[in-house]
């Protein structure tokens, strides 16, 4: 056997940062900390990355959840108090809980957008949808739009399908694209909702981003209330839309402070914004899912 087959290949550069090894290879790279020995990922080695330290009895997550569902606002104290090493960052929470509930939502099917309420549709009606005071839809084969701005008008007849049938089957449709586009939606709602507490609370001295914290952390157990309501079940959906305002309340108590009256007071004023920024939001991802 030839004594130079068996001698070590020269090392080569680590493949992170670029940084020459030196002989024998060292495991891992003195530069970056980056091994050196790198090998296709095994699927043990994703679910290991996924469940370890972030799905484990004791994990991070469970932490977490533990104390966002057992304690109104504590989670967001911790953090405002610095104590974050333990516990999933509010947007992480945030987006792993509604991407999860909103998944379920589609599978489930368990929440459905009432269109006659949303946008006016009625099944029996001649083809027709109502926006705010104004009606568009198809009459005898010919395209009406009353009481709308000029824009839209055109901007719906532009975008539906002048068959009847076929404009029944769109909006038909727009229930399954409402529900598909609610996370975007949250978007918009998540830092309104976060400014509106910086307003009534001005005299707290609390940055917006301190406020956004808890507007995270507080959405994040909306989504989770809206999971137990998937189920076909009244009385766990009564229980769970039931514990929204309460859970808010004790949330506010925690992390605010203040007496009973005045936070009722801040509650309602908040609330009001809240719903009109809904209500906006929701006009706007209704146009939008029956335009796109």
């Amino acid at each position: 056997m030839n004594p130079d087959e068996c001698s070590e290949p020269p090392p080569t550069p680590c493949l992170n940062c670029g940084h020459e090894l030196a002989a024998p290879r060292p495991n891992f790279c003195p530069a970056c900390g980056q091994e050196t020995d790198l090998r296709p990922p095994t699927l043990g080695a994703f679910l290991q990355q996924f469940g370890g330290a972030y799905l484990s009895t004791e994990g991070a997550l469970w932490r977490s959840l533990k104390l966002l569902l057992l304690q109104p606002g504590e989670l967001t104290r911790q953090y405002l108090a610095g104590r974050r090493k333990h516990y999933v960052l509010p947007l992480r929470l945030y987006l792993t809980i509604s991407v999860v509930t909103l998944l379920l939502v589609r599978v489930l099917g368990g929440v459905e957008v009432d269109l006659a309420t949303v946008n006016g549709y009625d099944p029996k009606a001649a083809n027709s949808i109502t926006i705010a005071q104004g009606r568009a839809g198809m009459r005898k084969g010919e395209f009406y739009c009353t009481d709308l701005p000029p824009w839209l008008c055109r901007q719906l007849k532009a975008h539906v399908d002048l068959d009847a049938p076929a404009f029944q089957r769109q909006v038909e449709r727009f229930s399954e694209r409402f529900v598909a586009n609610l996370g975007a939606a949250m978007f918009v709602l998540l830092p309104s909702f976060a400014l509106w507490l910086m307003l009534a609370y001005r005299n707290r001295c609390m940055r917006y981003t301190e406020h956004l914290v808890f507007a995270l952390h507080l959405h994040a157990f909306w989504f989770v209330a809206l999971a137990f309501a998937l189920p076909e079940s009244a009385w766990l959906s009564a229980i769970a839309v039931a514990t929204m305002p309460v859970y808010t309340m004790l949330a506010l108590r925690r992390v605010y402070g203040g007496r009973l009256g005045p936070r009722l007071l801040r509650a309602a004023a908040i609330s009001t914004l809240y719903f009109v920024t809904l209500g906006l939001a929701m006009l706007g991802l209704a146009l939008w899912s029956l335009l796109r």
